[in-house]
């Protein structure tokens, strides 16, 4: 009996899992990314098809558009930090790559309304 119960709960954990994206990339810096036009540059040219993508950009542009339509609900809190951060940055600083990436992810503004209450939102 406790076999089972043992077994249970560890496919309750590895479906709690499923429900998130990888943690793999949590560490990466994006201040650095986004402070270093170089880097910046390469990783909207893989979100927008328009250049290569690192193993990190190949991960992000699986998970863009789930993130975009679902508010972030797979991501760690890490990444919700960081998605917060990064977008808020590129209204700021490059509102034309903004629009590119809305028209690109969300191009009839389905979505706009559950991704803007996520970037209000503090958690």
């Amino acid at each position: 009996m406790k076999c089972i119960i043992i077994i249970g709960l560890a496919l309750i954990g590895i479906c709690s899992s499923e429900d998130k994206y990888t943690d793999r990339y949590d560490d990466i810096n994006v201040d650095e990314i986004l402070s270093n036009k170089r880097l910046f540059t390469s990783y909207i040219k893989c979100l927008m098809d328009q250049g290569r993508c690192t193993p990190e950009g190949k991960t992000l542009k699986v998970h863009v558009t789930d993130a975009i339509q679902n508010s972030c609900s797979k991501c760690t809190e890490i990444q919700k930090t960081k998605a917060r951060k990064v977008v808020n940055y590129i209204r700021e600083n490059n509102k034309d790559v903004w629009d590119e990436l809305i028209k690109k992810y969300d191009p009839k503004d389905e979505f706009k309304e559950k991704y803007e209450a996520f970037l209000k939102s503090n958690f």
